[in-house]
């Protein structure tokens, strides 16, 4: 081909196609021209590598705006050099035709490896009392699982995989480089020795599917920001026989109006009238349950603490309880009448008279 197609013409798509269009783009034009389907055609050959090609760029994280930005000329100064030979293009896309072709497990031939299915993320927002207490939430999430037409297989119903016609079964495949034969896993088959002529029109041949599915997650009590919470096999099926991936919460605490969390513990702060500080008082106070009833000392100062026992967080190890800490913060009015300022003055002027008879006391007994 003298003159390059543009790689998102080629797949069929929009320049802003994101992976997961590109991927089921490509599984299509990939089972169409592939060259177990189309032996000896050499126009099926090319179509095959030239959206190869397109895919390996479009997919590709560092070639993709390289090649948005500059073009296929781009691409060659950046020294990417296209699709080369069928051994390249295997070589380059193991596992996408592994995920294509459903050849996962060990069924076949020798170098078959049993390949565990991809982890997932999620991330849940809490409240605050939810990730103190726990929750049970139900979320929905997006993965690939075994295709419930063909159960895996890959086949159309009624058909089985058939030998590889490039290795004849044997999953293995030799190279000459020079003078040397170098044996390497098919490329075609992926060293399963099998092949899947008749696709089942669901998967396409890859034996999983996108599903949405609904998942209940109990948090226990005690998460707190960046906690991490493992569901075992809610991740995505493997290509193949091999175990599924687990799915991986990842949380995030929003934070409350009044407390604030320190390991296990609480914090608050409440405000006193400086009346209450001098002639001590009581007060309600809210905990995470309910409320209590806190005494204040005569004389309480700005910044003291109070301990309410076993009202904080429950530990994520041992379900013990942190505490409640209350600090006081002392509210000076700033507006007051004519009688409340004679008030004050008068008690400036005792409590002046009393700081300076026991100034003059000092002095004397020195």
């Amino acid at each position: 081909m003298s003159e390059k197609r543009d790689y998102y013409e080629i797949l069929g798509v929009s320049r802003d196609a994101g992976k997961d269009e590109l991927k089921l783009k490509y599984r299509k034009l990939a089972m169409k021209f592939h060259p177990d389907k189309n032996p000896g055609n050499k126009e099926a050959e090319d179509k095959f590598k030239e959206a190869s090609e397109a895919y390996g760029v479009l997919s590709d994280d560092k070639k993709r705006p390289i090649y948005d930005q500059y073009g296929h000329q781009g691409l060659e100064n950046s020294g990417f050099s296209g699709s080369g030979n069928f051994d390249d293009v295997f070589s380059s896309f193991g596992d996408i035709f592994e995920d294509f072709f459903g050849f996962g497990g060990n069924r076949g031939g020798r170098g078959a490896r049993v390949q565990r299915g991809a982890d997932l993320r999620y991330d849940m927002t809490l409240e605050f009392m939810e990730a103190a207490f726990g929750v049970e939430r139900e979320i929905d999430v997006r993965k690939l699982d075994v295709c419930d037409l063909c159960h895996g297989s890959g086949c159309k119903e009624g058909t089985e995989p058939e030998t590889c016609s490039q290795c004849r079964g044997s999953g293995q495949f030799i190279q000459s480089q020079g003078f040397f034969k170098v044996k390497t896993t098919c490329p075609y088959c992926r060293g399963k020795g099998k092949s899947i002529p008749h696709p089942c029109p669901k998967c396409v041949g890859a034996g999983r599917v996108e599903v949405s599915k609904r998942v209940t997650v109990k948090v226990p009590a005690g998460v707190d920001n960046g906690s991490k919470l493992r569901l075992n096999g809610e991740g995505e099926a493997s290509v193949g026989d091999g175990p599924k991936g687990d799915l991986y919460v990842f949380i995030r605490v929003e934070p409350h109006k009044l407390f604030k969390r320190d390991n296990t513990n609480v914090l608050c702060v409440v405000e006193i009238s400086f009346v209450q500080a001098a002639l001590g008082a009581e007060i309600v106070i809210p905990t995470l349950e309910s409320e209590r009833t806190l005494t204040i000392p005569k004389g309480t100062q700005y910044g003291e603490t109070f301990r309410f026992k076993g009202q904080g967080i429950p530990s994520l190890r041992s379900g013990r309880r942190g505490d409640q800490i209350i600090q006081v913060d002392i509210k000076v009015p700033t507006r007051l009448t004519k009688k409340q300022e004679g008030l004050l003055q008068e008690f400036d002027t005792l409590n002046s008279k009393k700081i300076s008879n026991r100034l003059r006391n000092l002095f004397k007994s020195i």
